[in-house]
């Protein structure tokens, strides 16, 4: 080979090198597009409140056996306003209203940002719930068809207490169709008021029996409440883990 003479370059090799993969541009990430601060700030918020709904499982344990009214006003949990509702039958607590509109206020607080994950990705963050697995997607596109055969109405179908994850999924397509956050939050507010005054008259008109109950379970209820933390603890490490192995995973590809 005369000197000056290089090896051409194996083109093939060039070829199949790719470029690395921005961080944003992943499956499991929402957006289609390199993400605004509006984007993050939402996918954050979103975040916020599966921390939050961990964070509260085990105090929501031990309330239900100490201070059902209590419960209420800080959740708008469904079965503690019947559980009120059975309390006010007895004449253990008369005072239902303040609970009642609390935990409205409280229930609803966070759904907007449903809305606006809707709004700015559309079925983004349904897709990203879905996953890869596909018992989930079956799932998923069963609550949205849920959503889609009742339009407005949906709203007030959302809080039906049924295994399908209807309520997130009809809050991301009311932000995905158009909907106005001002008709959103007064929907929201009407239908979950609805469904508490229905929860409210339900634990009315069983009245002792379930009184009896919540009796008996405020006698465990700090034993739940303490299973509840060791589930929290349990889902943070786990969660820690599946992190690392694909942080690992992405290091080594």
């Amino acid at each position: 080979m005369p000197d000056g003479d290089e090896p051409a370059p194996d083109a093939e090799g060039v070829d199949d090198q790719t470029p690395e993969r921005e961080w944003w541009d992943d499956p499991g990430m929402p957006w289609k597009h390199k993400p605004t601060s509006s984007d993050i700030a939402c996918l954050a918020w979103i975040g916020v409140i599966g921390i939050l709904g961990l964070v509260m499982l085990p105090l929501r344990g031990w309330l239900m056996g100490h201070s059902v009214p209590v419960l209420v006003a800080l959740t708008g949990s469904r079965s503690a306003t019947a559980a009120m509702g059975s309390l006010v039958r007895v004449g253990d607590f008369v005072m239902w209203w303040w609970p009642v509109l609390a935990g409205l206020i409280m229930s609803i607080k966070l759904d907007w940002v449903y809305w606006w994950a809707g709004k700015l990705w559309g079925h983004g963050m349904i897709e990203v719930w879905a996953g890869q697995s596909e018992r989930a997607k079956r799932t998923y596109a069963r609550a949205e068809r849920w959503a889609v055969k009742w339009g407005a109405f949906g709203m007030f179908i959302a809080y039906v207490p049924i295994p399908l994850p209807v309520m997130a999924v009809v809050f991301v397509l009311a932000g995905a169709s158009g909907m106005s956050i001002r008709k959103f939050v007064a929907l929201d507010a009407a239908s979950c008021l609805v469904w508490l005054a229905a929860y409210l008259l339900l634990g009315y008109a069983i009245g002792g029996p379930a009184v009896e109950v919540l009796k008996y379970y405020a006698k465990i209820a700090n034993y739940v409440a303490i299973g509840l933390v060791a589930v929290v603890v349990i889902s943070y490490i786990n969660a820690r883990r599946k992190a690392r192995a694909k942080a690992a995973a992405e290091v080594a590809a």
